[in-house]
């Protein structure tokens, strides 16, 4: 790691680190991860260092956001890769707390988010968005950034932060970046290392079957048909399950019979054992 990225697994070190860049009149921008990173994170970096003079990004898989049967323990974990690749991407410090450090002995408290975070993900995967309310707002808190960047490709996860934040009254604005694909469309994330070569080829029919229900969507076609049809393609592509597929309100999450104004198709599909999420915007014409 070069001299440029300082890194920090103890709090007050880094608070006294950020306290100075403050001082100086620097803005403090925070990436949140959960590590295994690859090039959209290191887009988020780079958007960090073109709003803000500091970017903070933290590494931590935090354990209170999966499911038993999630798969926690073989979440792809590289420490020293991502700090090279931080180092390269010109981020400022790498923030590594341990569980121990952001749950201590007697840790006892959780946030439930409220309707941002209900249907979808939060349906399909309980508890889930009281972890991700609880870790986020402990690193806005232990980081103090000006300014956090989440990546929409998580589009409920961002609205769900954004009502915490507002809810709570927390001095952070929270800003979501556009998600960064391959040049097939796949959406990238940690997770396609699990993909196999035939599930890898597979893989990029999910974006083509939500960007053509978009294109629909935003010519005026009701939600419930497109939806039964793109399920339908899903399975035949060789998805499944499909935990869900719905198109929602962009602001709201409310649930979409035709787009009046700006929505989201959002889709959650297993392939073989991999979990993939995905969502694509519609702008009505």
């Amino acid at each position: 790691m070069s001299d440029k990225t300082l890194r920090f697994d103890r709090l007050e070190p880094l608070r006294e680190q950020v306290d100075a860049w403050r001082a100086g009149g620097d803005r403090i921008v925070l990436v949140p991860t959960m590590g295994a990173l690859h090039s959209g994170h290191l887009a988020l970096v780079a958007h960090a260092k073109a709003i803000g003079q500091r970017a903070i990004v933290s590494i931590f898989v935090n354990p209170t956001q999966f499911g038993p049967n999630e798969d926690f323990s073989r979440y792809p974990r590289d420490t020293e890769t991502d700090l090279a690749l931080l180092a390269q991407a010109g981020a400022d410090a790498a923030w590594l707390p341990s569980v121990e450090t952001m749950y201590p002995t007697g840790f006892s408290t959780r946030i439930e988010p409220g309707p941002a975070a209900e249907g979808l993900c939060g349906t399909v995967r309980p508890g889930h968005f009281s972890g991700v309310a609880t870790v986020v707002t402990k690193l806005i808190n232990q980081v103090r950034p000006d300014i956090a960047l989440f990546g929409e490709k998580d589009f409920q996860q961002l609205q769900v932060i954004r009502s915490v934040v507002r809810d709570l009254d927390m001095a952070v604005t929270i800003e979501g970046v556009p998600t960064l694909r391959e040049a097939d469309g796949l959406a990238l994330s940690s997770r396609n290392r699990y993909l196999g070569a035939r599930e890898r080829a597979i893989a990029p029919r999910l974006h083509a079957v939500l960007a053509e229900m978009a294109e629909r969507l935003a010519r005026g076609a009701e939600a419930a048909p497109l939806i039964a049809e793109g399920t339908t393609a899903l399975e035949a592509a060789g998805f499944g399950p499909v935990q869900y597929l719905e198109v929602r309100d962009a602001q709201t999450l409310a649930p979409v019979v035709r787009a009046e104004r700006e929505a989201r198709v959002l889709v959650a599909a297993y392939l073989g054992a991999t979990r993939l999420i995905d969502n694509v915007a519609v702008v009505p014409a």
